[in-house]
């Protein structure tokens, strides 16, 4: 077995038995959707019609997947340089990319089912999500949205030197760009300038891309603009990422 496999496998293996994970990737995010949905159910966003419902399930979803992707990587690598292990794998022919790359495939594979679990209760009767025709159109904007935030979990699992380090500074990131984004409330309903600076967080892109590929809320142009957005990210992330990364917190 190569060591890319093997480390899909044991990635995999202890992903699964981690309960208190599984809860909060995809309970989590659920729970907000089940407790918006009923609380406003029948509800309109504004004067136009539009469900709260078709606003609500794309923030909620692009935030659900974000935070999973930043999550889990950061503690992940937290741990094993805690205990040693990435030195361990380095003094292998093991290389960064093979064990990044492994926890890459995993966080798409999660993203996936998130997604796919989402969208199946929101279009439930009970919330009614009316799903438009050009869905497949989230494929890009997802594999873009899990790259650029496992990126930002890498930067995150290299500073946070302690679980409790890792949940601080990624809730310090997530929480704050969760609203100012969009995610949670109306991005019309703010300031102008926060809607204008609400572009510098990848979020912003992220919720935009799966909004209009979801519910047809936007033409494919918005959806290749939002994907361009996520790259650009990806790539500042993924070099900071690359500059900062450590084996070992004895270096």
């Amino acid at each position: 077995m190569s060591a890319y496999a093997a480390l899909t496998t044991a990635g995999y293996r202890a992903y699964t038995r981690d309960k208190t994970t599984l809860f909060f990737s995809f309970a989590f995010p659920l729970l907000f959707l089940v407790v918006f949905g009923l609380i406003f159910s029948g509800q309109d966003v504004d004067q136009s019609g539009k469900p709260y419902i078709s606003y609500i399930a794309p923030g909620v979803l692009s935030w659900g997947v974000a935070n999973s992707a930043v999550f889990w990587i950061g503690f992940v690598l937290m741990q094993w340089r805690r205990d040693d292990l990435l030195r361990l794998i380095r003094m292998t022919p093991t290389r960064l990319p093979t064990v990044l790359g492994s926890r890459y495939v995993l966080a798409l594979a999660v993203g996936v089912a998130q997604t796919v679990l989402f969208v199946g209760v929101a279009m439930l009767p009970a919330f009614g999500l009316e799903v438009d025709g050009r869905v497949l159109l989230m494929i890009p904007v997802l594999i873009l949205g899990v790259t650029a935030f496992l990126a930002l979990g890498v930067i995150v699992g290299t500073y946070g030197k302690t679980p409790e380090a890792v949940a601080a500074i990624a809730n310090c990131i997530m929480v704050p760009m969760a609203f100012l984004s969009g995610a949670f409330f109306p991005i019309d309903a703010m300031p102008e300038w926060i809607q204008t600076g609400s572009h510098v967080l990848p979020l912003r892109w992220f919720n935009e891309g799966v909004s209009v590929a979801l519910l047809g809320d936007g033409s494919t142009a918005d959806v290749a603009l939002a994907c361009a957005g996520l790259t650009g990210f990806t790539v500042l992330f993924g070099l900071v990422a690359l500059r900062t990364f450590r084996w070992s917190d004895r270096a």
